[in-house]
């Protein structure tokens, strides 16, 4: 008799970074803008990489690093307009000294 083995179903393996792109683009949003632009940088490469091999990897972690790159891009979006608000705020303080004549009144 010639017995079979089952068929085992073929695990895909994730993406190499996509769990840390993830925690990157996370991060990006709550502390700084330097983890969102590592981030997206990341996000780049994997996603060329998912798209060269499609079948090679899993589709969760294909969504992870889309994911993650979402999260990124929000992040220095808030950065950007935070600095931006930091900077008008300097530059009206900075008037409104000027116009009160200074320090040294």
């Amino acid at each position: 008799m010639d017995q079979q083995q089952p068929q085992q179903p073929m695990v895909q393996p994730p993406l190499p970074n996509a769990t840390l792109i993830l925690v990157l683009g996370i991060l990006s949003i709550v502390v700084c803008l330097i983890t969102g632009i590592i981030a997206l940088v990341m996000a780049k490469k994997e996603m060329a990489l998912y798209d060269a091999n499609p079948g090679v990897y899993s589709q969760a972690s294909y969504n992870n690093v889309k994911t993650g790159r979402i999260c990124a891009i929000i992040g220095i979006v808030l950065q950007g307009i935070g600095l931006l608000i930091y900077i008008a705020f300097i530059v009206f303080f900075a008037a409104a000294v000027g116009a009160a004549g200074g320090f040294n009144n």
